[in-house]
């Protein structure tokens, strides 16, 4: 089972995932890094360019999910070298820092609010995010193109691709793919048609919009969202 909860970190999501039986699980890709404990270890999973499947014994796992563009601030890592990767904490802050970090969190009443906590003052330490990164978002989610969101934001195409490279892991047309294709799934999980889905995610049209799932969930839509035939 899985739930979730806003976060008092701005934009964020506290989340647990208990399992509730055997077989593979199917993360997302969705713009997101992830700070992650599973069986009492803290890890950071980096921005997602193709869905991750999850395997082995089922186990709980608990994580604060990072508004786009604001964990690398907080984790003092750029995205770009966490692209598709899970990766121990350890290996990215000081070993005292991590031991002290995982001691809280395994010592609260649940991991997932040890970790929110253990967020929450590394955000306080880092200072306010780029608000740019946010409007970069909020441009992307409405579907506009990334030229036009570069000429709106002030910035040139190629500033922006290195500010989006550090931020999100990848460059603004792989952000924008992913948003849309979150866009979609979203309409699609709410009853919307897979056609009218398409028209309204930015896809040229339905096959469009299955290429893409394809590639970057690793299944059809109908796959993905259980409908039959």
């Amino acid at each position: 089972m899985y739930e979730e909860r806003a976060s008092r970190l701005t934009g964020a999501v506290v989340w647990t995932s208990t399992p509730t039986g055997t077989g593979a699980g199917r993360v997302l890709p969705d713009g997101c890094m992830d700070l992650l404990w599973h069986e009492g270890r803290l890890v950071v999973a980096g921005p997602d360019t193709r869905a991750q499947v999850i395997g082995g014994a089922p186990s709980v796992w608990a994580g604060v999910r990072f508004y786009p563009g604001t964990a690398p601030a907080l984790l003092g890592v750029p995205a770009q070298e966490l692209r598709d990767r899970r990766v121990d904490l350890a290996d990215l802050w000081p070993a005292a820092q991590v031991r002290r970090a995982t001691a809280r969190v395994n010592a609260a009443a649940d991991p997932a609010s040890g970790l929110e906590r253990v967020a929450l003052e590394r955000a306080a330490a880092a200072g306010p995010a780029d608000p740019l990164l946010r409007q970069v978002v909020a441009a992307l989610e409405q579907g506009r193109p990334v030229a036009a969101t570069a000429d709106e934001l002030g910035v040139g195409a190629r500033r922006l691709h290195r500010r989006c490279l550090n931020a999100f892991g990848y460059g603004p047309k792989t952000l924008a793919r992913i948003l849309r294709l979150q866009r979609a799934l979203a309409l699609a999980r709410s009853g919307v048609p897979l056609a009218q889905t398409a028209a309204r995610s930015g896809f040229a049209d339905q096959a469009h919009l299955t290429r893409d799932v394809k590639e970057l969930a690793g299944l059809s839509p109908r796959e993905l969202l259980g409908h039959p035939g």
